[in-house]
């Protein structure tokens, strides 16, 4: 199916360039409400996730800032009647999510297994600051997993040597990004890894078959498009968010993001602060290098999680191929990409949880 071979695909293309994702223009924004998957909450709370909350676990918002000042906002998941100082992990959403969404439900389903966990809203996005808000700043994006370090090693519950994380889709990248260059992150587990400057080098933001990847001179036109946009905003204009229309969607492309679309645009994964992410964030995604210096992660352990149908299975088999050792690939039967991110029967947890009760 290609953009334009369906009544769909125009309209889910605005979504969002890559997983992450958000509710549609016009009427796929009014179809999902907050009430598709509000409940209320214990002490009369409104539980404002894509999942139920748990009964086994204690939750409360948290806020700290970044190296750079920007405010990140979170939810901080811990076992009830914790004792002592436990193990902790921090859990990022993918591209232009939300920590409501896939990263709470696993740093919530973590936490029902004995870990503190933190689930965190990236810089510009969702409930956390900096401005403008819905642009991707890949660098900074790497450093709020540092941050997010910083917070749970100066909490007397948590063990500050013992923080791992989990990086689903293009959090996967991100969280390697900062592995390299953070020490303290003990542990790497990812899920579904999206490489983020790979995908809008290759594919405008979908991972693409190598038969349909990006010519160099398809490549000069996304990126002219997305620079002749500066010109624009600057000057007072309209925001244009996602991948642009430069480069026209090809097959591998389009079904990746109707993969997409039956998470973000639908009741099962919508949430309205998960929005796209500008047009002109493109140049600085598409120079993201997160497995630059990957060997500097020894010798602490990787994993890499990722879905036997998955169309970005690749990326989590070429980080691993190029990554040192202690190193772990396991592909999950029957899974797609987006499988990972909420069926619950699908996701591999008793390996992640024994990835991590092995190694901190």
């Amino acid at each position: 199916m290609t953009a334009h071979g369906s009544g769909r695909g125009p309209q889910r293309r605005q979504i969002l360039m890559m997983g992450g994702a958000a509710v549609a223009a016009g009427s796929l924004a009014a179809a999902g409400s907050t009430t598709a998957f509000a409940q209320t909450a214990r002490r009369g709370s409104t539980w404002d996730k894509t999942f139920p909350r748990s009964r086994m676990v204690d939750h409360k918002k948290v806020s700290f800032r970044n190296r750079l000042g920007i405010e990140l906002v979170a939810d901080l998941y811990s076992p009830k009647r914790l004792r002592g100082r436990a193990r902790a992990l921090i859990v990022g959403h993918p591209f232009g999510g939300v920590k409501e969404q896939t990263s709470g439900l696993y740093a919530q389903t973590m936490a029902e297994r004995g870990f503190v966990t933190l689930a965190f809203d990236a810089s510009y996005n969702g409930e956390s600051g900096g401005q403008p808000q819905n642009i991707a700043s890949l660098e900074t994006f790497v450093e709020d997993f540092s941050a997010a370090v910083d917070y749970l090693g100066t909490r007397r519950f948590v063990a500050r040597d013992r923080i791992g994380v989990i990086g689903v889709c293009a959090s996967g990248g991100f969280s390697l990004s900062a592995a390299q260059i953070d020490p303290r992150l003990k542990a790497v587990a990812t899920v579904s890894m999206y490489d983020m400057g790979r995908a809008y080098r290759d594919g405008q933001g979908y991972a693409p078959v190598p038969a349909e990847r990006n010519s160099v001179a398809e490549r000069k036109r996304a990126l002219a498009e997305a620079a002749e946009q500066r010109w624009v905003e600057f000057e007072g204009g309209k925001v244009r968010y996602g991948g642009g229309s430069a480069v026209p969607l090809k097959p591998s492309q389009q079904a990746a993001a109707d993969e997409f679309a039956e998470y973000y645009a639908t009741p099962r994964g919508q949430h309205p602060r998960s929005h796209p992410l500008s047009l002109t964030s493109l140049g600085a995604i598409a120079n993201f290098m997160p497995l630059a210096q990957i060997e500097l992660t020894a010798p602490r352990p990787l994993l890499f999680i990722a879905g036997e149908n998955a169309h970005s299975r690749y990326y989590s088999e070429d980080a691993y191929a190029q990554a040192p050792e202690p190193r772990e690939l396991h592909i999950v039967p029957g899974a797609g990409h987006v499988d990972l991110y909420d069926k619950v029967d699908l996701i591999p947890w008793e390996k992640v949880t024994g990835f991590f009760d092995q190694h901190l």
